[in-house]
């Protein structure tokens, strides 16, 4: 989707239920420096961040100009300029099994003030913002979220789970084998220019991952404020191929005590190849002086384990269901994706808030691609084998990250013949587990 977000008409409906209660819904423009100010402020309120520094509040404007940005604003508040609810969002690509996108709406920086509780805020801006994504067109929306309890009434359902990978370095001895590049320590700046190719090839290759924006590529290498405590200790590494060719890159930093080892924490690791992502775990693992390695936001299915002579010298914690993702149009997002098998699936779809309830038919070929149809009741005719489902349970399965049957078993799936959630489970089985590496 190539079009400037900001140019969807404002949601009547979240319009005139937060005007009922007294408050103003607006669409910020990114050249009312005072308004764009009294947002960031307010976003950073609302997630218990410090007050910006001038850099920071520089890297956030940079940021929420080119996305659409609202506020919730109050007249009768002490500082009527700050809104007591903020949320943003944009289009872009979300990564599918196949190594497609499919077209999506990304919502971020939803927040209420403590001060304006029980006043229909939340559902709102949520609301407006599916309305924003059926606007623009997407298949999808999704977000990250801090809460599980608060978007799984708007349809929004966990895709892609993540979780930290901390290493004990005395206790990893690596036995995997030897990548046929090499990797270089590279400065920040300089891993800057490569970076954008890299990603886009990792992102390609990894179900559930999102297109990054500048800002976000910075923020990783410590380039915000590269003469920051923060930027200075960021350590960068690049990871080239037999051909020269970069593959993959990370950066990181260690905290340490004076005369003690030290602990390194990657800030962001980025692979497009298998070996790219043995070399840099090696490269991390085998740092003289420290006592571990972290990284969190990992994928569940991380191979560390078995490139180490002890298993046990790698801790899986911190399991989150990170990445929620909510369908619009089920036609367009389940003929994005590869399949893991051919076969016909009807899907009857119940949706409260009737974006993407109906009938599905769902034909997949050999090679894995599918067609899409939305059925009459009248002309449908009976299927050999169907699911019946969620808008939520649709979201679940969709990057591959749940297995129907699972959910079947929790009540949540309804089969109409016996073998069809077998059929499901092998459909909609990915090669990969779906992950996402950062926040939105």
């Amino acid at each position: 989707m190539s079009f400037d977000p900001r140019s969807i008409p404002v949601d009547p409906a979240a319009s005139e239920a937060l005007a009922r209660h007294g408050l103003e819904y607006r669409l910020l423009d990114p050249d009312d420096d005072a308004a764009m100010r009294g947002w960031v402020e307010a976003e950073h309120r609302g997630f218990h961040h410090a007050r910006p520094r001038d850099v920071d509040r520089a890297y956030d404007l940079a940021v929420a100009s080119e996305r659409r940005v609202h506020g919730v604003y109050d007249p009768q508040a002490a500082d009527p300029s700050v809104p007591v609810a903020t949320v943003d969002g944009w289009p872009t690509g979300l990564s599918v099994p196949g190594g497609r996108s499919v077209d999506a709406w990304a919502v971020s920086a939803v927040t209420v003030a403590p001060t304006h509780r029980r006043r229909g805020i939340a559902r709102a801006l949520m609301e407006g913002e599916l309305a924003n994504a059926r606007n623009a067109g997407a298949a999808i929306a999704m977000l990250t979220v801090t809460e599980a309890t608060i978007y799984g009434r708007y349809g929004y359902a966990p895709a892609a789970m993540a979780a930290t990978i901390t290493i004990d370095r005395r206790r990893a001895h690596w036995i995997g084998p030897d990548a046929p590049g090499r990797v270089h320590f590279v400065e920040p700046a300089e891993l800057r220019e490569t970076a954008p190719a890299i990603i886009r090839r990792a992102v390609a290759r990894t179900p559930g991952e999102i297109d990054r924006w500048p800002g976000i590529i910075d923020r990783g290498l410590g380039l915000v404020d590269p003469d920051g405590d923060g930027g200075r200790r960021v350590r960068g590494a690049r990871y080239d191929d037999e051909h020269g060719q970069p593959q993959g890159y990370v950066a990181y930093h260690i905290s340490r005590e004076p005369n003690e080892p030290g602990f390194v924490d990657i800030d962001v690791l980025v692979t497009a190849t298998d070996d790219a992502e043995r070399a840099l775990w090696r490269f991390l693992i085998e740092q003289d002086f420290v006592t571990g390695v972290r990284g969190r936001l990992r994928s569940v299915e991380e191979p560390l384990a078995w490139l180490l002579e002890d298993p046990r010298a790698v801790t899986v914690s911190e399991l989150v269901d990170h990445l929620w993702v909510r369908v619009l149009d089920p036609v367009e997002a389940l003929g994005a994706r590869k399949y893991g098998l051919a076969g016909t699936l009807d899907l009857e779809v119940a949706d409260p808030l009737h974006h993407a309830s109906g009938r599905f038919r769902l034909v997949v070929g050999e090679r894995g691609r599918a067609e899409v149809e939305r059925l009459d009741d009248a002309d449908a005719g009976p299927a050999r084998h169907a699911l019946k489902l969620g808008v939520q349970e649709l979201g679940a399965i969709y990057l591959g990250g749940a297995r129907p049957s699972v959910l079947a078993r929790a009540g949540r799936i309804a089969q109409s013949t016996s073998g069809s959630l077998v059929l499901a489970d092998r459909m909609f089985a990915g090669e990969r587990a779906p992950h996402l590496s950062i926040w939105f």
